[in-house]
């Protein structure tokens, strides 16, 4: 009996032992598939990342462009901004009095200019001039920005288009035509 009881007692270490090794080696397992899943997952990332940059790469010039022109813009709308139209500004109390006044102040300040800077009235009609020619700059620039920014969105649609199409051709090759056909019609 003694025998029996020891080596009952064996036994059971052993199968302790077995079972601990069998949940060490099943943990083992778990975390080899979950590294191949990962593995794959970020292979087929990197596929369709490829696939992206292939298909994006064109448009990088295109988008060095348009910032390029969105900052002339930007300098030239910031240059003008204070020859753009002002609507409906809210003047309290008596508009025609107000006006006077305006009128009175405007006068005072354009003798207070021309006493200080008579000399630079010459300059004044060069600087004139020169805005003038930065307006028209600026209207070619808002033109061609318009121009840059339409071909930029048909350039999107074709992309999208393209991608879309790609994912469909995928899905009917993957789960055949008549299941996608289902998806589409039913």
């Amino acid at each position: 009996e003694k025998n029996l009881s020891e080596l009952e007692e064996k036994a059971e270490q052993n199968l302790l032992k077995l079972h601990e090794e069998k949940e060490r080696q099943r943990e083992k397992l778990s975390k080899l598939k979950h590294e191949i899943l990962l593995k794959e997952r970020e292979q087929k990332l990197s596929e369709a990342l490829d696939k992206q940059m292939e298909v994006l790469s064109p448009l990088v010039p295109a988008c060095d462009q348009f910032k390029e022109q969105y900052k002339s813009f930007a300098v030239s709308l910031d240059a003008t901004r204070h020859e753009l139209p002002t609507k409906k500004i809210h003047i309290g109390g008596d508009r025609q009095a107000y006006l006077d006044e305006l009128q009175k102040q405007l006068t005072i300040t354009q003798g207070l200019l021309t006493e200080v800077m008579p000399s630079f009235s010459g300059e004044g009609a060069k600087a004139c001039s020169m805005m003038k020619e930065l307006k028209e700059v600026a209207q070619k620039l808002d033109e061609e920005l318009e121009r840059s920014f339409t071909e930029v969105q048909n350039l999107s649609f074709e992309v999208s288009k393209e991608v879309s199409l790609h994912n469909q051709q995928l899905c009917e090759e993957k789960h055949g035509l008549d299941v996608v056909k289902r998806w589409y019609f039913s």
